[in-house]
């Protein structure tokens, strides 16, 4: 890739698979590079790098983001000064193993080398060196205290906590490929979220793989309880949401936060994984099904209208169909708001993959189709409870539906279709539920009684 001109913009597509610390790495990257004059297109093909950022966790993902590299080696071929990079899980997962793999890929960035990205490139117009990034070297000073005026700002935006996991749940790749627990210091998680406010930024969601054990072993440093009672006093946030949380670092005063902080949303993603004591044990999950079912008693306890939602593994090895039927049951006992279910697939460098008793793939098929089907029926029930009810709605923009619709989500994360002004984008209004549908609902704008329908005043975005 050749240097531009002074006053000649460079263009980078960036392609995420994955979770929420996916998407947060990829908007980092993309304001990093905005200093090296890189704009962000949204046709890939107009693009002098394209960053594809991507996911290990299950092996879908995987092989969604192999195939995606695979369909750029024609555009590749026909633009040799395309340059085409690999980052994220995978990446670090494989390492230089990726550039022997694939001829037409330039650079490998591991999960700690986001910062990396700028010498790298630098290094590759130079050289045409092929590179890969996979040191475990990742410092928290590079993480940004704000945004930049680089940065696109949106109603809501991530902040990350904390990077890395310490559990080792015997199928998941996540300590492999992006290291040991770290946690980031409050002081500037409290300045980003600070700057971000000052972008026009109504809400924050804290990310980590598990936010409760935030703080951990460090000194002087506060708990996760601790952390968002600062976070939830910086002067502008309207709200605050979390994840991940790991059930067997789940507190008494963690849940009481629910009932203490008016800016922390009352839902809560509590991965249960299976309803079966003998395969909790088999994952080296920590918790049984019986303490699970207390946090969730105690939550609602605290918080009545507390939404959870969950993830679930079918076909565990060792998985018997009385496994199975235990996390049916577990669903109807606990009937999650909402439910990431997936297919057991063996992962590299776990324990599990050494298990015995791999369950056949039809076998894993059919029970995933019944543990949707039920939950399908379940978030459709609690929604149509909803129809009838007010609800307060943070208006995120335009809806996915079109039209004049708008968008937005509630306290307990139900998202939330309407017709509005595109000026309410950011306010957070009264909606009347009209419409339940399995994954969202319909409603209309209240209008009696100053309801808090406020046309929201011209922002002062970062940028503008």
């Amino acid at each position: 890739m050749s240097r531009p001109s002074d006053n000649e913009a460079r263009r980078i597509f960036v392609r995420t698979f994955g979770c929420q610390m996916n998407r947060y790495d990829s908007e980092r990257l993309v304001e990093i590079l905005g200093g090296q004059q890189f704009v962000a297109v949204e046709d890939y093909r107009k693009a002098d790098l394209i960053f594809i950022n991507t996911c290990s966790v299950r092996d879908k993902a995987e092989q969604k983001a192999f195939s995606y590299l695979g369909r750029l080696k024609t555009l590749k071929s026909n633009r040799p000064e395309l340059v085409v990079a690999f980052g994220g899980c995978v990446a670090q997962q494989y390492g230089e193993e990726l550039l022997v793999r694939w001829p037409h890929l330039d650079l490998v960035v591991g999960t700690h080398s986001i910062s990396k990205v700028p010498a790298m490139l630098a290094r590759y117009e130079v050289t045409g060196e092929r590179q890969a990034w996979v040191d475990f070297s990742y410092d928290f000073g590079d993480e940004p205290d704000g945004r930049s005026q680089l940065w696109k700002p949106e109603v809501s935006a991530y902040v990350t906590i904390m990077r890395g996991c310490d559990n080792f749940c015997t199928y998941c790749i996540v300590p492999m490929v992006r290291g040991r627990e770290r946690s980031r210091p409050s002081g500037e998680i409290i300045r980003e979220v600070e700057s971000l406010i000052e972008c026009g930024v109504r809400e924050v969601t804290l990310l980590g793989q598990n936010v409760n054990s935030y703080g951990q072993g460090v000194s002087g440093e506060v708990d996760f309880a601790g952390l968002l009672q600062r976070v939830a006093q910086v002067e502008g946030l309207l709200r605050i949401r979390f994840t991940t949380s790991h059930p067997k670092d789940l507190s008494s005063t963690l849940m009481r936060s629910f009932a203490d902080l008016p800016q922390l949303c009352p839902h809560i993603h509590l991965p249960v994984q299976s309803g079966s004591d003998y395969i909790l044990q088999r994952m080296n999950r920590g918790y049984t099904r019986d303490h699970y079912l207390r946090l969730v008693k105690e939550l609602r306890e605290m918080r009545q209208d507390v939404g959870v939602s969950s993830d679930m593994i079918v076909g565990f090895p060792g998985e018997s169909e009385e496994d199975f039927r235990l996390s049916l049951r577990l669903l109807e006992e606990v009937r999650f708001d909402g439910l990431f279910s997936f297919k057991y697939s063996d992962r590299p460098q776990t324990a599990a993959r050494l298990l015995d008793g791999k369950v056949e793939e039809e076998v894993k098929l059919e029970r995933l189709q019944r543990l949707q089907a039920l939950q399908e029926q379940i978030t459709l029930e609690k929604n149509e409870a909803q129809v009838g009810q007010t609800t307060l709605v943070l208006v995120e923009g335009p809806s996915q539906i079109g039209g004049s619709q708008l968008s937005g989500r509630t306290p307990q994360n139900r998202v939330v279709n309407f017709k509005g002004s595109p000026h309410l984008v950011g306010e957070e209004i009264h909606i009347l539920i009209t419409i339940a549908h399995a994954h969202s609902l319909e409603g209309v704008v209240c209008l009696e009684e100053n309801v808090n329908l406020k046309i929201a005043k011209e922002k002062s975005w970062c940028g503008r």
